[in-house]
């Protein structure tokens, strides 16, 4: 399926091809979405139309053949001012009443009171048309931009395979020999190398004599044979190898490594904090640190975040860019339901091959980046998710360095203290707060959080990273 050196870039290559029908796919996905686009009217309240179809619906309920008013079928044309303040009387008290009507309307009909609620009817009738009508709008847009999503990771992926280096050969003798020598006999391999030069292996292994090995020696001989880089087995694999053949995906670690802190505080009154987070490796060389705060406190709002949270870690865990995991977890949450699930959430993606992270940012507070030169903030808008659609994510980079260290915090930690720029007085207290352990740095930064306050007046998490070159 992959090229192997040197690459031929031909049809009658199976990776190649692969990846123009990824392509194909890909492009097919985006003509859909385009040709489900339309443009939607800008104002999406009642019209006059709807007005003029309730004044109708009235008239022909309770007028019967009564012509003493202009408020009947066909004389509506005459104030077209009156129809359109009838609307919007409707539209921001829900329903009209008297006051609202033309004096003369109500010296001469007998049946006003009748007529009001035949009107009134209509409006809601009319009213209750549009929501629904707005709503699946809403709901097709977010598809729409799903199918957007679909047709960006399908050109990604197809990119990725047309670009794998298919390198076993060059490392096909020393690995087996190296496992031959353990004990441990290869039947299948293939070694590949992608664009950012992260490397990775797949082999078919079984024991001789029927011995046991860890993975975490396998991937120790695989170090040895491959002589530059460190190996670890992916964790979606078994622990040990037996004398069943089986295959095991080995990744190069990387290199930097990296070592996470955490904190937190529960809102004075409440068993549970609104606010999640998580963080550890999710792709071959990527780790993710995120943190969402749910809107309000409570059970209802850590629900909230965690799903957002889980939804996230899976979509990238499955392959997805991180922008597009973020959308997709936002179009979700617009489409489970009328009620709204506002959460904000605080992503940082680090490459452990090159250093580089990616900060992606929906409502969140600001990051904080520690390092020899200072502290530099990373921050961007205040939406949060399920609110808005289509939302675009903010994303941010930062080249990381050793010994480096990143602070993300939840609105809490902000909130609580007193000063008016509230970033810059947090941002001079990391400036000044010893360089240690990451723990160590999160514990002080909630304890430094909390002494502004006797009870916590919001949920507050802190999460920390740092990043060390490995040696």
């Amino acid at each position: 399926m992959f090229r192997r050196k040197p690459a031929h870039y031909d049809m009658a290559n199976v990776n190649v091809y692969t990846a123009k029908r990824l392509n194909d796919m890909a492009n097919s996905l985006g003509e859909l979405a385009r040709a489900c686009t339309d443009e939607l009217s800008a104002d999406q309240g009642l019209t006059k139309e709807d007005g003029v179809a309730a004044l109708e619906t009235a008239a022909a309920m309770v007028c019967a053949g009564c012509n003493k008013c202009f408020i009947q079928p066909g004389k509506e044309q005459d104030n077209q001012y009156y129809m359109q303040y009838l609307i919007r009387a409707f539209e921001q008290k829900g329903s009209v009443d008297y006051g609202d009507m033309p004096r003369f309307f109500l010296e001469t009909c007998k049946r006003k009171d009748e007529y009001m609620v035949h009107l009134n009817r209509g409006l809601g009738r009319a009213t209750m048309n549009l929501a629904w009508k707005n709503r699946f709008l809403e709901s097709r847009d977010a598809v729409i931009v799903q199918f957007k999503e679909l047709a960006v990771i399908l050109e990604e992926f197809s990119h990725q395979v047309e670009h794998a280096v298919d390198i076993t050969p060059e490392w096909e003798d020393e690995v087996k020999k190296a496992f031959k020598r353990n004990h441990i006999v290869i039947e299948k391999m293939l070694i590949l190398e992608y664009e950012n030069r992260q490397r990775e292996a797949y082999l078919t292994m079984r024991t001789m004599n029927g011995r046991c090995v860890t993975v975490k020696d396998a991937a120790e001989i695989l170090e040895d044979a491959m002589e530059d880089g460190e190996w670890t087995v992916a964790p979606d694999g078994r622990n040990l190898v037996t004398k069943q053949s089986d295959t095991l995906r080995f990744v190069e670690k990387g290199e930097y490594r990296v070592i996470y802190g955490a904190a937190k505080a529960v809102k004075s009154g409440e068993e549970v904090s609104g606010d999640n987070y998580t963080f550890g490796q999710v792709q071959p060389g990527q780790v993710i640190m995120s943190l969402s705060d749910g809107m309000g406190s409570g059970k209802g709002a850590e629900e909230e975040s965690r799903q957002v949270i889980e939804l996230t870690q899976r979509l990238l865990e499955a392959g997805f860019s991180t922008r597009a995991a973020l959308k997709m977890v936002n179009t979700v949450l617009l489409l489970t339901g009328i009620s709204q699930h506002p959460a904000t959430l605080d992503m940082c993606c680090i490459d452990l091959k090159s250093g580089i992270l990616e900060a992606m940012k929906l409502g969140a507070a600001a990051t904080y980046i520690l390092s020899e030169k200072g502290v530099e903030l990373l921050e961007a808008g205040e939406v949060p998710m399920g609110i808005l659609n289509p939302v675009e994510p903010v994303l941010l980079s930062k080249k990381l360095w050793d010994d480096n260290r990143i602070i993300m915090v939840s609105d809490g930690i902000l909130d609580a203290l007193p000063d008016d720029d509230k970033e810059l007085m947090l941002k001079e207290f990391i400036a000044r707060m010893p360089v240690k352990n990451p723990q160590d740095m999160a514990d002080r930064i909630l304890l430094f959080a909390r002494s502004f306050t006797e009870t916590a007046a919001d949920d507050m998490t802190v999460l920390t990273a740092g990043i060390w070159k490995r040696k």
